[in-house]
């Protein structure tokens, strides 16, 4: 086994000290450290900044949510499928990277609706693949299965969870001090040129690395039509819904707080931040278990823990026992997080690029599904349906993956490994 491998009998901070051996992974972890601390900057305030500051009306600002997703989805599984084609992984990684650095330069020089659109609406979702693409780039330097590859993307996920536990904390601060809201464009904009300048100097260049980068072989419609199968678009669907539970509770939360008699803007930061803060041993000690069981099942055992902070926020957010809350929150989302990433590896096998894409097609399911959730749930009843309601979404998608991947009632004819079958070059 390469040294820089964990093995069972590593200690819980062992997996740093081998992603930090080999510069591929090490450069992974430091660009996901990169990537919390900008997302932490410029996602939380954007509709603050966009409606209050820039003066977009509430029906525009939405449009503006809808190009985002758009463009996002689109800009991922092209370019997963084009670096799959012709191996131009780094190019395609500076080019997404420098479209961040651009497009919050925009807000920074002369901030307006024309440039929060270019910048919220296009140069960010673009930048946004290039999550999908450090697991790719990982995947790939470490070529490894099992426990070995889950205990890397633990180790290069958690930086990311707790770059962004450290600036919401920085901004809490901050704005209690009277910081005017616009300036998250500056840390944003140092954090994606240093993201740019670790791909520049760090990514290694194509066709040069120590791993064979094999060429998927497919043309573009055939790479699309790959992924359009029923095989894949179903565990698709189910993942998707499964995370409408994470976006359900940020949706939720700051309205519940709001209408509670106790509750305020820094009891939502708190939460938040403390939710966050379990992830990052979650995602540490999730790989100890992964060989236990398969993932599906560590999926639906996630995903049922996680279901506990969500359904509790309406009925604990006047008790001190909502804290508590944050635990089941932190370890059931460090495997809704996490094990999708190796699940999708492992459903494409041999289409890096491709496979970390779809994390941008769920989370377009994942929109869909929590705004048909969230009208609904209060138009029937109030946030408490609304958090029922999304459990149930959410447990369904949770039992629905765990029986397709059980095989307990999918039809035979598609039990077959479709996804091979459907990347063969032909």
């Amino acid at each position: 086994m390469p040294a820089y491998l964990a093995t069972p009998e590593d200690p819980i901070l062992s997996p740093y000290r081998n992603v930090l051996r080999h510069p591929t992974l090490r450069l992974v972890a430091f660009a996901m450290l990169l990537l919390g601390a900008h997302n932490a900057s410029v996602y939380p305030y954007q509709s603050l900044i966009a409606i209050e500051r820039i003066g977009l009306s509430k029906p525009a600002f939405s449009l503006l949510l809808v190009l985002a997703s758009a463009v996002a989805v689109t800009a991922s599984v092209l370019f997963g499928i084009l670096g799959d084609q012709y191996g131009r992984r780094r190019r395609i990684a500076m080019g997404t990277a420098f479209a961040s650095t651009v497009g919050i330069s925009l807000m920074l020089i002369h901030p307006s609706p024309l440039s929060l659109v270019l910048c919220q609406g296009v140069m960010l979702p673009i930048a946004w693949t290039i999550y999908g693409q450090f697991f790719a780039l990982a995947r790939l330097a470490s070529a490894d299965e099992g426990r070995a590859r889950d205990t890397i993307l633990g180790a290069i996920r958690a930086p990311m969870s707790l770059a962004f536990l450290v600036m919401l904390l920085f901004w809490t601060f901050a704005f209690g001090l009277g910081a005017n809201v616009m300036t998250v464009y500056v840390t944003g904009g140092l954090a994606s040129l240093g993201m740019s300048l670790l791909v520049i100097f760090g990514w290694p260049r194509d066709g040069k690395t120590d791993w064979h980068d094999a060429r998927s072989g497919l043309s573009l419609r055939e790479a699309f039509g790959a992924i359009a199968t029923r095989h894949i678009l179903i565990r698709l669907l189910f993942l998707g819904a499964i995370s409408s539970a994470g976006n359900l509770y940020m949706v939720l939360i700051s309205l519940v707080f709001e209408a509670s008699p106790i509750r305020g803007p820094g009891d939502v930061a708190l939460y938040i931040g403390l939710l966050a803060g379990w992830e990052i041993p979650g995602m540490l000690l999730l790989p100890r278990v992964t060989h236990l069981v398969t993932r599906s099942t560590l999926i639906a055992i996630g995903t049922a823990i996680y279901t506990l902070h969500l359904i509790a926020l309406p009925y604990l957010s006047d008790t001190p026992w909502l804290w508590l809350m944050t635990l089941f929150g932190g370890f059931g989302g460090a495997a809704i997080l996490m094990l999708p990433i190796p699940y999708y590896q492992d459903l494409m096998r041999g289409r890096p690029g491709t496979a970390s894409s779809m994390l941008a097609l769920q989370k377009l399911v994942t929109d869909v599904l929590t705004a048909m959730v969230f009208a609904l749930g209060t138009a029937i009843g109030g946030f408490a349906t609304v958090a029922i309601m999304g459990t149930v979404v959410t447990l369904s998608g949770a039992l629905g993956l765990f029986l397709v991947d059980r095989n307990a009632w999918f039809p035979a004819r598609l039990r077959a490994d479709a996804v091979d079958l459907a990347l063969t070059p032909r």
